[in-house]
């Protein structure tokens, strides 16, 4: 069973956490901590004490905005532990998250935390420890994408997908409408999405053929509009690229 520390710097919100952890059948034991420095105490501790101890903890469901030192910060102290606890990111603030998995987090969950999102992240945690029962995994939608907007988990079209953006172990899924993070590498949609005609234009962006507008040539720089934006293709990539659109229906 998964030893959890939640830590929130917000008293109600730390208390529905805290709340929503005990539910879980996975976690074995959750304690509360309402400061990055406080529980930072609470993890040395439980190092201290060694895997079987009283006070040991698995995983850290950690806040980012917190008075002192925020939850960054302590994610960064844990990397220079020899065995740190794992670390779950709960924060209502998307912005970091790119950060936060350069830092190996295991999960990123946005506020309002929704049950099942929740549940989401103690299961990847309790994988990672051999804590819990295993819960089957479904196969993902192929023709949908889901992406969390405000707490809430909505479905994106991959017809509506115009080109992704490489950002880390993350994506950035490009519609008309906007833009979304998933925690999925490119190189994993490059492979995915071959067949519903997306391609590798450059290290950094994969686009939709279908949402090519045009195919531009200045000065031995080649590049593509999409989706509004114009994309530079690298050297590598162009022939390949030309011999797609041409044969575009």
């Amino acid at each position: 069973m998964l030893r959890a520390l939640a830590v929130d710097d917000e008293r109600p919100s730390l208390e529905e956490l805290l709340y929503l952890l005990n539910a879980d059948p996975r976690v074995g034991s959750v304690r509360g901590a309402g400061d990055a420095t406080e529980a930072l105490r609470r993890i040395n501790r439980a190092l201290q004490s060694g895997p079987r101890g009283p006070e040991a903890i698995d995983v850290v469901f950690l806040d980012i905005h917190m008075p002192g030192l925020d939850g960054l910060d302590l994610a960064r102290l844990l990397t220079g532990f020899a065995k740190p606890p794992l670390v779950v990111f709960v924060t209502a603030h998307e912005d970091f998250a790119v950060q936060a998995f350069d830092l190996k987090a295991v999960d990123y969950v946005l506020k309002p935390v929704r049950k099942e999102r929740l549940a989401e992240a103690v299961r990847r945690a309790a994988e990672l420890t051999g804590a819990g029962p295993r819960i089957p995994v479904h196969e993902p939608d192929p023709d949908h994408v889901p992406v969390e907007l405000g707490g809430v988990t909505r479905f994106v079209p991959v017809d509506d997908i115009t080109h992704v953006e490489a950002q880390g172990d993350y994506a950035r899924l490009h519609t008309g409408k906007g833009s979304h993070l998933v925690r999925i590498p490119l190189s994993t949609l490059e492979e995915r999405w071959r067949s519903r005609g997306f391609v590798r234009i450059h290290r950094r962006h994969l686009v939709a053929l279908r949402h090519v507008g045009e195919l531009r040539l200045d000065a031995g720089t080649v590049s593509v509009l999409v989706g509004g934006e114009e994309l530079q293709v690298s050297r590598r990539h162009t022939r390949e690229l030309r011999d797609l659109l041409m044969r575009r229906p």
